[in-house]
């Protein structure tokens, strides 16, 4: 029987779902979508494209039309397309909203209730679903859930979430670099291993056309939803098991923390502080950031397999091999974060009939294929005949292989937390915070003060 389960924790199916197919994911900056959370806040950027107008009769286009807002801006142009191909097969119009990148989709989604204004499609995180008890359909029973075992389960509103991708997160690395170097990333496996890595790739950065060893960004406005969520999950997960929650539910306890784990962490981080791109660590942006590593000025990039696409499209791109490394903050640890960090969720007030058509045939050949080939997504779906056209895959799979992966636990802490633990990461980067037991301790209390309120 299959794992049906409220959090992103991942089964053993997830291992043939990775062989058979292969992200800011954009998240916002309150983990209300990407990566809803899918989390930012500056200028909002939304884009809303009408694909194409129903070829059905006014009647049934009013029925069918359904909108879907995209928390992923990197792979607008795809689902755009992907609308476009939906309207080919079955005649009916799928709107592709998209927001995100440097917008607080959070905020986009309070403001389109409030308008009575809600797409029928968008996305949440697990810890987000209690925000919208009662008014998201159940989709129990869909044929799609047969297909897959991440789909989201919610223990009084059935199964509320439609798995669309799977993403990890660690050190993305270009392996043409670290090759040049000397470097065998599989060695990267402690805090020791990563300094001696750290200083070779410094005292080569004008061999290697290097910037600098490490593009990492803790600017809060612009890139809190990385910093609080993706980083900090790295503190809950790197080197757990799948399944092992020991540091969530520390953290749900009441917002508790373990402080050598946690100092551990903050000294692991003030070595990233130390080799990353000054203009990029205080001030930069998600597309500085993710140019840079394209354009082969950063040797590591704190990010994850969502960027996939931005890096392969770019003019500078020059086709580098890349992968993961775990934050190995503590000797031995040697895994990545995979998983689903969000999920597609159908308002209860919608067009929920169409909204279900939709998500059935995204789960099918035609619109795999794009999700997969064209956008680089890793397939959820056990049946998906198509490996990931994501240079993060071969990587991806071989922890896979190995049961290296830890889970996204990230996602199941109390919503709105990363627009707290961001502005410590921040201080620590500008210096206002001096050394790890600083951190730690500033974090601690920032912690226990928003399990308080």
């Amino acid at each position: 029987m299959k794992k049906k389960v409220l959090s992103v924790l991942l089964a053993s199916a997830m291992v043939c779902s990775l062989a058979a197919c292969g992200s800011s994911t954009t998240e916002t900056t309150t983990e209300t979508t990407p990566e809803t959370t899918t989390e930012e806040k500056t200028d909002s950027t939304s884009t809303e494209t009408q694909t194409a107008e129903t070829t059905t009769s006014d009647a049934t286009a009013s029925y069918e039309a359904i909108r879907l807002l995209n928390g992923k801006p990197e792979i607008d142009s795809q689902l755009q397309e992907l609308a476009a191909k939906y309207l080919e097969e079955t005649g009916n119009t799928v709107t592709v909203e998209t927001i995100g990148g440097d917008t607080n989709a959070s905020d986009e989604l309070k403001n389109m209730y409030q308008a009575d204004n809600m797409p029928d499609i968008f996305v949440i995180e697990a810890n987000q679903a209690a925000n919208w008890t009662g008014m998201l359909a159940d989709l129990t029973g869909e044929q799609w859930t047969e297909d897959t075992d991440f789909e989201l389960t919610d223990d009084t509103m059935g199964v509320i979430g439609f798995p669309y991708t799977v993403e990890a997160t660690a050190l993305a690395y270009n392996a043409d670099v670290l090759e040049q170097a000397g470097i065998d990333p599989s060695t990267l496996t402690s805090p020791d291993a990563y300094k001696t890595a750290f200083e070779t790739l410094d005292s080569m950065k004008d061999e290697l056309g290097l910037t600098a060893v490490l593009g990492w960004c803790a600017e809060p406005a612009n890139l809190g939803w990385s910093s609080g969520t993706h980083v900090f999950g790295q503190y809950l997960d790197a080197g757990l098991a799948l399944d092992d929650t020991t540091y969530i539910d520390l953290l749900n306890d009441g917002g508790q923390i373990d402080t050598d784990r946690m100092t551990h962490f903050a000294e692991f981080i003030g070595m990233m502080n130390q080799y990353s791109d000054p203009d990029l660590l205080i001030d930069g942006t998600y597309d500085e950031q993710v140019a840079g590593f394209a354009a082969g000025k950063y040797a590591f990039v704190t990010q994850g397999n969502w960027i996939n696409a931005t890096v392969t499209a770019s003019s500078d791109y020059t086709g580098f091999a890349m992968g993961f490394a775990p934050y190995a903050f503590e000797d031995g640890i040697d895994t990545i974060i995979a998983g689903p960090p969000s999920y597609w969720t159908v308002y209860g007030d919608g067009n929920v009939d169409a909204a279900k058509a939709f998500l059935q045939w995204v789960s099918e050949d035609s619109a795999q294929d794009i999700l997969v080939n064209k956008a680089g997504l890793i397939s959820p779906f056990n049946d998906c005949a198509y490996a990931a056209a994501d240079p993060f895959y071969d990587s991806i799979k071989s922890y896979m292989d190995a049961g290296k992966t830890s889970g996204w636990h990230t996602m199941l802490k109390k919503d709105g937390l990363q627009n707290e633990t961001c502005q410590v990461f921040a201080d620590y980067a500008k210096g206002t915070i001096a050394d790890a037991d600083t951190f730690t301790s500033t974090i601690a209390k920032v912690i226990k003060a928003y399990y308080a309120e």
